[in-house]
């Protein structure tokens, strides 16, 4: 049975009915202000006289703010436009697909602002559920990011569902959304903007980077949900006045990567409630979800979702109105087991990543496996790392213990790299052994809490030569790395005189302070950005870190033998 107002009519109900209501809480450090549906409205009309300016179809999209981010969606929807939502500001990524749209909107390059004496009587008619669409792309956990394409009609199922299976748990009254991911992803959009706005809560305006902001929140929020990452509730400082929290708390849900057993009771320790998974992708929607503390580790398949087994390969298979095509059955590369009530299942794993290294078959999950049973190994991830100058090889990240961490200060990188090939000879021939090692406090991860293939082949890319940890902490760090000549970074700069440019120094300092303190934001700006001598073949140079929470920012010295090279401060950005 369908619950709230369906997507395509939300804008149309807000008008007849609820321009009174609030939709919206903007909260800053010092308050908190409802949002009426009669401004939201007047903010949507000024996009869609916006939008409908531009002869084009497809709109780029990134937003910091929630509430502006809805308002401009409905905005290009009522206009006929097609959103396109960016998961990054990075140049690599805007400098591609900008040029392909008809114009951008929000934080991006070039961006349209909405029209200031837009008509307040500008029609607002119910949306086409199968011509009103949006553009977002996967978080590429398996390779490149690929674009998907989103019907109204197939979000219109998800937040029915998702309202069906959790909206009388949540009660009725004003209840406002807090979050920790960001809108630009499925799981963000879904339940930070669309599901709100259906089902008649507060969308939560500010994004809770930290801990301390996220207890800010709380108290401004008497009655409040949390949509957050699996990381954000693993690292809740209890030492932090939680204790209002579980009394303003509804629900917490978490989505976007696997919430640990250990995680989700210390949810339940802090926050006083055992979170709400909810397993699916953005390819698939949402499929399942589960409550640890009632549950265990068997999923429920969502309303009006069906799952099955493929009879050979044991592999989940889904059947959905959040897909593409309602009928047709979708295979997922996880492993499970059904329940006798065939509306459930615990998960197995995922499926074997084969790979060929010297005509021979490679199984990238059993090496992954092979290596976790040690007690000198957390969680690792491989890669294939192919280049047109080297053999195809596979490479390893290792998130040690602190087991792992003492055999490896103890005995050095070779007769590490030694120990862990040897705990491989049964799986794989010699020839397929991996050939490069990297590790990590933890798995570099993004924004939305999933490890990429991206952020895992940055730990092996030749741009930056492969860190020495001297020195680490919760906020201070010190890496030490050896520029030699066959740093890529060095290419084409300076064929005179190779050095490194200070851009790639500026790389060096991100790149290292996200796997020294676990930061996954972009960084925005930087400032007092000082370079005072080259950085040259040859150098052995420190690079110094220091994390500065309060400000959300990195300070970092690069120094040799020779003095300092370069110094300066990082702000941290969405």
């Amino acid at each position: 049975m369908k619950q709230g107002v369906a997507l395509a009519d939300v804008a149309v109900t807000m008008a007849e009915q609820g321009a009174q209501r609030p939709v919206a809480m903007r909260v800053t450090p010092s308050n908190a202000q409802a949002v009426a549906g009669s401004e939201w409205l007047q903010m949507v009309r000024r996009w869609y006289a916006a939008f409908a300016e531009l002869p084009g179809q497809e709109i780029g999209f990134y937003f910091d703010d929630a509430l502006d981010f809805s308002a401009a969606l409905w905005g290009a929807w009522h206009a006929g436009k097609t959103p396109v939502l960016l998961s990054d500001l990075q140049p690599t990524n805007t400098d591609a697909l900008l040029p392909s749209l008809a114009g951008s909107a929000g934080l991006l390059p070039g961006a349209v602002a909405p029209v200031a004496d837009a008509a307040g009587d500008l029609s607002l008619r119910p949306l086409d559920r199968q011509a009103t669409r949006l553009v977002l792309f996967t978080s590429g956990s398996t390779g490149k990011p690929e674009r998907i394409v989103k019907q109204l009609a197939q979000l219109d199922a998800e937040v029915q569902a998702l309202e069906t299976a959790f909206g009388a748990a949540l009660g009725g009254g004003p209840l406002q959304v807090l979050a920790t991911v960001s809108h630009q992803h499925i799981y963000g959009l879904l339940f930070r903007v669309l599901w709100p706005l259906s089902a008649g809560r507060m969308l939560g305006t500010a994004f809770a980077r930290y801990p301390e902001d996220l207890l800010a929140q709380f108290r401004q929020a008497p009655a409040c949900l949390l949509v957050s990452s699996p990381a954000m509730l693993g690292r809740l400082p209890q030492q932090l006045p939680w204790a209002d929290a579980p009394s303003r708390l509804r629900a917490i849900f978490s989505s976007g990567g696997p919430l640990a057993a250990e995680a989700s009771a210390h949810s339940v320790a802090v926050l006083g409630h055992s979170p709400t998974e909810v397993f699916g992708s953005s390819e698939t929607g949402g499929i399942a979800w589960r409550r640890r503390a009632d549950s265990g580790e068997v999923w429920q398949a969502l309303p009006g979702v069906a799952v099955a087994l493929d009879a050979d390969s044991g592999v989940l298979k889904v059947r959905s109105p959040h897909l593409s095509d309602p009928a047709r059955w979708w295979e997922t590369a996880d492993r499970a087991e059904a329940s006798s009530d065939g509306t459930s299942f615990v998960l197995r794993g995922r499926v074997d990543r084969i790979v060929k290294i010297a005509e021979k078959r490679i199984s990238l999950t059993a090496l992954e496996q092979a290596l976790q049973a040690s007690d000198w190994v957390h969680a690792a991830r491989a890669v294939l790392i192919e280049r047109s100058d080297l053999p195809t090889r596979v490479g390893m990240v290792l998130a040690l213990t602190d087991a792992g961490w003492q055999q490896l200060l103890a005995h050095g990188r070779q007769a590490m790299a030694q120990a862990l090939r040897a705990l491989l000879a049964d799986q794989v021939e010699r020839v397929a052994l991996p050939r490069s090692w990297r590790y990590v406090e933890r798995m570099p991860m993004n924004a939305q809490s999933k490890v990429t293939q991206q952020s895992l082949l940055a730990l092996f890319d030749p741009m930056m030569p492969t860190p020495q940890w001297m020195s680490r902490s919760a906020t201070e760090a010190c890496a030490r790395l050896q520029v030699v000549a066959g740093l890529r970074v060095l290419d084409g700069h300076f064929p005179q005189a190779l050095l490194v440019p200070g851009v790639a120094q500026l790389h060096w300092a991100v790149t290292l302070a996200q796997q020294a303190f676990a930061l996954t934001s972009a960084y925005g700006r930087g400032e007092v950005i000082k370079f005072q001598q080259p950085i040259l073949p040859g150098d052995s140079v420190e690079v110094e870190l220091q994390w500065l929470e309060v400000k959300g920012a990195v300070q970092f010295a690069i120094r040799s033998a020779r003095g300092m090279h370069a110094s300066g401060r990082l702000i941290q950005g969405i």
